[in-house]
């Protein structure tokens, strides 16, 4: 059957018939490095049909078919098990087990992985399986597609692009004002952090004391993959505004007012690489290149937003008042204070105003809530977990890479943005750059977070003042 027909069946019968003469059957073990390739053809067929399919019902369809139809074959995994087994027990040498132990491992291999090898050698392949695992990823996320045949392709999927966007394939390239029209839309539109007005924007975010760095691949040149703003300054910036916001003149650099770079932003463009380890690296990479280019730079750290936060102190303080007729979060002061400010001394309104970003008009409120929000947020970073790591996904992420939880700011970013996702808190995470690798080994290995002065203390306010 040529590629036409395979194109033209789209139905469930020809998503059936097309999957069974483009995913390679696993071949023997004995012929696996002879076994002939799939035809160009096919994987290029298997290419074309799914992007004419919408994105959707149908290419849901397709993933769950391909992770359901073309696994392991367990049979055979069962089988070449039973002989690890036996010859461990009949402790024959070394060489029949590793033997043993070598056939299992091979059909370990799902049957699916030759499709998404054979694709990736394709040109334009790798940017489609990137597409391809984007959908997936998507697609688990609402729940589109799901069940433990798509998660283990997800999985067999992710560790296989973690291998092709390893450090040695990925270039490190500095956009300017001067960059191609297309890559400075491409890292306008993919800006998830702080998003870019317009074009005075964007030109301010490359041009004096900023620096803006992505990784592209060598098979797919020219495209940024992840992104990173950088902020050259002469001291912690505790505020967003004075970076994003505020569009100063564009004045020649001067080397001597630079003594820190601010990590203030950074975006993956591709959905499809989620989980694939690109952003430990881009800052090592650019650290690097900043101590290159500027030496007198003697602080690195970052200007990083707190997901979560907001939503977490919502609904703790549901879940207090309804097991409490007050709640316990502050104090007995405080919530005289708020209510004489609000009129109300009910928990109902404190969430109302916290949800509608009401608050922030009243001077009187950001005052009152300035030190019970501060304690909560650094108990929110530092004391919340998810098995045992932080619970808030930038923090886990800055303090795996072995930075220091240095500075909690408070309304460091009053964009609407900011407010509803934190109270308009932000964070910096310190790397010194001598201690990052003993850090990261401290926090993965005994889960121990590496804290300032400062957010001990409101950690320590917290265990005083608020009860959970």
């Amino acid at each position: 059957a040529g590629p036409r027909r395979g194109l033209a069946g789209s139905g469930s019968a020809g998503m059936e018939e097309l999957l069974s003469r483009s995913v390679p059957p696993l071949p023997p073990y004995e012929t696996k490095e002879k076994a002939p390739p799939p035809a160009e053809l096919r994987s290029a067929e298997f290419m074309r049909y799914y992007r004419a399919l919408e994105a959707g019902p149908r290419r849901a369809e397709l993933l769950t078919r391909l992770a359901r139809d073309f696994g392991v074959d367990h049979s055979r995994v069962a089988e070449f098990s039973a002989k690890v087994l036996q010859a461990r027990e009949q402790q024959r040498e070394l060489g029949a087990l590793l033997q043993a132990e070598d056939r299992l491992r091979y059909y370990l291999n799902p049957q699916y992985r030759g499709l998404f090898q054979h694709l990736g050698r394709l040109e334009g392949g790798l940017r489609f399986l990137v597409e391809l695992r984007g959908d997936l990823v998507e697609g688990l996320a609402t729940k589109a597609v799901d069940g433990p045949h798509v998660k283990e392709m997800n999985g067999v999927l992710k560790n296989m692009l973690s291998e092709w966007f390893s450090t040695g394939f990925l270039n490190l390239e500095r956009v300017t004002w001067q960059s191609p029209c297309e890559v400075l839309q491409k890292i306008s539109d993919s800006e998830a952090v702080h998003p870019v007005r317009n074009w005075v924007d964007m030109k301010r975010r490359v041009g004096s004391y900023r620096r803006c760095y992505f990784f592209s691949h060598c098979a797919i040149p020219g495209e940024p993959l992840i992104v990173l703003h950088v902020a050259l300054t002469s001291d912690i910036s505790s505020s967003i505004q004075a970076i994003v916001k505020e569009v100063q003149p564009l004045e020649t650099e001067d080397a001597d007012k630079i003594t820190t770079a601010i990590f203030y932003s950074i975006s993956l463009t591709q959905q499809g690489l989620q989980g694939v380890e690109l952003g430990t690296y881009l800052i090592k990479r650019v650290v690097k290149e900043l101590q290159k280019e500027l030496p007198q730079i003697n602080a690195f750290s970052t200007l990083s937003p707190i997901p979560g936060f907001t939503k977490w102190l919502v609904g703790l303080l549901s879940s207090q008042t309804k097991e409490l007729e007050r709640n316990e979060l502050f104090t007995e002061s405080e919530c005289r204070e708020i209510s004489e400010i609000t009129g109300d001394s009910t928990t109902e309104t404190l969430k109302k105003l916290l949800t509608n970003n009401e608050w922030v008009r009243s001077e009187k409120l950001v005052e009152v809530l300035h030190v019970p929000l501060m304690r909560l947020c650094a108990w929110y970073l530092y004391g919340e977990k998810h098995r045992g790591y932080a619970l808030n996904p930038v923090a886990n992420f800055h303090l795996q890479n072995g930075s220091v939880m240095w500075r909690i700011n408070w309304m460091a970013d009053t964009s609407p943005r900011g407010i509803a996702a934190s109270c308009g808190m932000m964070v910096n995470y310190q790397y010194f750059l001598q201690d990052t690798a003993s850090n990261s080994a401290a926090y993965l290995g005994t889960k121990h977070i590496k804290a300032s002065e400062q957010v001990l203390s409101l950690v320590s306010q917290f265990q005083q003042n608020s009860k959970l």
